[in-house]
């Protein structure tokens, strides 16, 4: 089943002080009742399963109506008096979901599943952050262009309609179906707005877009077809951006060198800053790679799996620890993955180790210049960028496993006598190159395991 994706994007809300004020009260209100209708449903949760209809069943028991007069609990039709019968039974769903979470992670604590024999038992929270969820028509509305908004809100007294402006909006709302927003009340007021995508799948190619995201040069794209002809490759390095963050962080490291002991919240000004900025060069690169991939009319774009990776031979409190500390490519990955999803594409990640440190033209391993660790030697005494050479590799393994030309055992050589299995050379660009010219069946060290 084809299912549609949902992506969130945020609607700031140009608000007079007076409307922020009563979002504040809105929000209250419906945290005050999330908070009392849990109870109900903790302590009812057994009869409550049972029922034909979760909500309708926790309705009877707090809401009157002609059909049902008499409640047990009175006290919401006093304390919550006109409250939206849409954000009623949004507090209810959001309810249940607080209670069935609760309840499961007490009873794998009375199985024995705990951290330590010690573990307390886990606490009910009934205090928990959650905002409205507006329904049109019923809480919210827009105007035909999508700048003004009309939100029911709170006021202490009565639920009144409230017009407000719309700072921006994406395109989203063009093409796609809108959910229900969520009214976010903080500092600055804003809507969540959920839109339901439809999938698409972008036309089959014989091109696909390969990524080598590294720390010298932050990503470099490579568009590689199955024969190993390389269409075409772009760099992707805002120096300007990690500049700015590099400079946080070198003062981040003064800082520390002259405290004794670090306290909670130390430097979480330029931490926050440090974070803003990888945030801002991960949305960037990410939409220029994807447009790359797009205009080279790529299908696929292939990433190293580097989840979970740690640097292990770097020195602590050095420099470069720093840096990898800094490096935001796995936020880069999931941005990628996300927005290239979103327009019908494909992303598949490969194996990592190996693609820098071995050479697309098949010559062996490649030794890195001390000085200038970007650029790369060959046996054959080529030098070359080094990221561009893994950009290569990584698209030739993502063939090799699409075309079949990788087998379970390639990646050792036969033992002999005197000697244990020895390593082969792993994919390579040159690969695909034996392959176009009818050496598939050979079974050369260079079409090998990935």
């Amino acid at each position: 089943m084809n299912k549609a994706m949902i992506r969130t994007d945020k609607w700031p809300l140009q608000a007079t002080a007076q409307q922020k004020e009563l979002m504040r009260l809105t929000l209250h209100e419906y945290r005050a009742f999330c908070r009392a209708v849990s109870i109900i449903i903790l302590n009812n949760w057994p009869a409550l399963c049972q029922a034909d209809s979760f909500c309708a069943a926790t309705e009877r028991l707090i809401h009157p109506t002609a059909k049902n007069p008499e409640t047990r609990h009175t006290y919401f039709q006093k304390r919550f008096y006109k409250f939206p019968s849409y954000l009623r039974r949004a507090a209810i769903e959001f309810a249940k979901g607080q209670v069935s979470s609760y309840l499961t992670r007490y009873a794998a604590w009375q199985r024995g599943e705990r951290k330590s024999r010690t573990a307390k038992p886990p606490v009910f929270n009934a205090d928990s952050g959650c905002y409205p969820a507006m329904y049109r028509g019923q809480l919210f509305k827009f105007n035909e262009d999508y700048t003004r908004a009309y939100l029911k809100l709170w006021d202490g007294k009565e639920w009144l309609w409230h017009e407000m402006g719309i700072k921006k909006v994406r395109q989203r709302h063009l093409q796609n179906t809108i959910q229900s927003p969520s009214l976010i009340v903080g500092k600055h007021c804003h809507l969540s707005v959920p839109f339901s995508i439809k999938k698409v799948s972008l036309p089959s190619s014989e091109h696909i877009c390969s990524v080598d995201v590294g720390i010298n040069t932050l990503a470099v794209a490579s568009i590689v077809s199955k024969n190993g002809t390389v269409a075409a490759r772009r760099f992707f390095h805002p120096a300007a951006d990690i500049d700015r963050r590099d400079k946080c962080c070198t003062l981040i490291r003064a800082k520390a060198r002259k405290t004794a002991k670090l306290s909670q919240g130390f430097c979480s000004t330029l931490y926050r800053k440090v974070r803003h900025y990888n945030e801002h060069i991960a949305q960037t690169v990410s939409r220029q790679l994807v447009n790359f991939a797009l205009e080279q009319g790529a299908d696929v774009i292939v990433l190293e799996n580097l989840k979970g990776w740690r640097p292990k031979a770097v020195a602590k409190r050095s420099s470069m620890k720093q840096r990898f500390h800094a490096w935001t490519h796995r936020r880069l990955a999931t941005l990628i993955e996300q927005k290239f999803t979103e327009v019908g594409g494909k992303v598949v990640y490969v194996y990592a180790r190996g693609t820098s440190s071995w050479a697309f033209d098949g010559s062996g391993r490649v030794k890195r210049n001390p000085k200038q660790y970007e650029l790369v030697t060959f046996a054959s005494g080529k030098q070359y960028n080094a990221d561009l050479n893994a950009s290569y590799n990584i698209g030739a393994r993502y063939w090799a496993w699409k075309l079949k030309l990788t087998h379970r055992k390639d990646g050792q050589l036969p033992a002999d006598r005197s000697s244990a299995g020895k390593p082969r050379i792993p994919v390579t660009l040159s690969t695909l190159w034996n392959n176009s010219k009818g050496h598939r069946g050979a079974r050369s060290p260079l079409s090998c395991a990935a």
